[in-house]
């Protein structure tokens, strides 16, 4: 019999309820996306380079990694980022770009309705 995958981090599972809970409430699916792929093995999670979020979004955007974001390349718009974490050396490359870095918890208060983001990975 196969084990099952279950969570075990309290501060992600408070997380995923969380999104779910605001798709609902302000009828934002993009919210419910990100729980459903944060359910999954941390194993697949997605590891994004900064050289990929400045290629793939623009001025206006935010841009939304359900898993971590890495160092590699540079930063050439000032893009906000919301993350589950993110390495050293990418935050201090974003503070450089002059872009923000935040977790996905405080993108979904101060963006309830999920509007102008772009979900990478």
């Amino acid at each position: 019999m196969p084990k099952r995958n279950t969570k075990t981090n309290p501060m992600l599972i408070s997380l995923i309820h969380e999104l779910k809970k605001q798709a609902n409430e302000n009828d934002a699916p993009i919210w419910k996306d990100i729980a459903l792929r944060l359910s999954k093995s941390s194993s697949n999670w997605p590891e994004v380079n900064l050289d990929r979020i400045s290629k793939y979004t623009g001025e206006k955007e935010t841009a939304i990694i359900p898993g971590k974001v890495l160092s590699t390349g540079n930063l050439t718009k000032k893009i906000t980022i919301a993350a589950w974490s993110f390495s050293e050396k990418s935050r201090g490359k974003i503070k450089e770009a002059g872009g923000k870095y935040m977790s996905i918890e405080e993108l979904f208060k101060s963006n309830p309705k999920g509007k102008d983001i772009r979900i990478l990975g």
